[in-house]
């Protein structure tokens, strides 16, 4: 059977926010602040810093610009070899309108010319962007 807070059980009072005796520390403990001799927190000259340095893996491996540019390409190299085979499956002949002219490409290089385009567009709106902020920040 459960009593609310405060009743009385066997003839002592219920207080749920009380410390058993057995936990209770009766020694003064001298207050502390991180500035004082008697330092709460540890000294930071003692604590270790397990983190690996800045620019390295957990393994301790270096990360280098050598290291990026060689993924870069071999990332590179496998996009080109699945656009060569994507160009090369659909070789079919297709028209092209393009305002008032006429034309035939096979289905992958006129896929492709659409994306080479869309990127120079991207690659545009980028760098007039890239403008405006310089500008801005030259103003400050």
């Amino acid at each position: 059977m459960s009593t609310p807070a405060g009743d009385r059980y066997d003839g002592q009072a219920l207080d749920p926010t009380a410390v058993p005796a057995t936990y209770q520390d009766t020694s003064p403990s001298p207050i502390t602040t991180p500035d004082s001799d008697e330092h709460s927190a540890p000294d930071p000259e003692a604590v270790r810093d397990t983190r690996p340095p800045a620019g390295t893996s957990p393994d301790g491996i270096a990360h280098t610009k050598a290291a990026a540019t060689w993924t870069g390409l071999v990332v590179g190299a496998l996009v080109l070899v699945l656009l060569l085979i994507f160009i090369l499956q659909n070789l079919d002949a297709i028209p092209v309108n393009i305002f008032v002219w006429t034309f035939e490409l096979p289905l992958g290089v006129s896929m492709l010319l659409a994306a080479i385009a869309g990127a120079l567009v991207m690659a545009l709106a980028g760098g007039v962007r890239i403008l405006q902020i310089r500008r801005a920040a030259k103003r400050k």
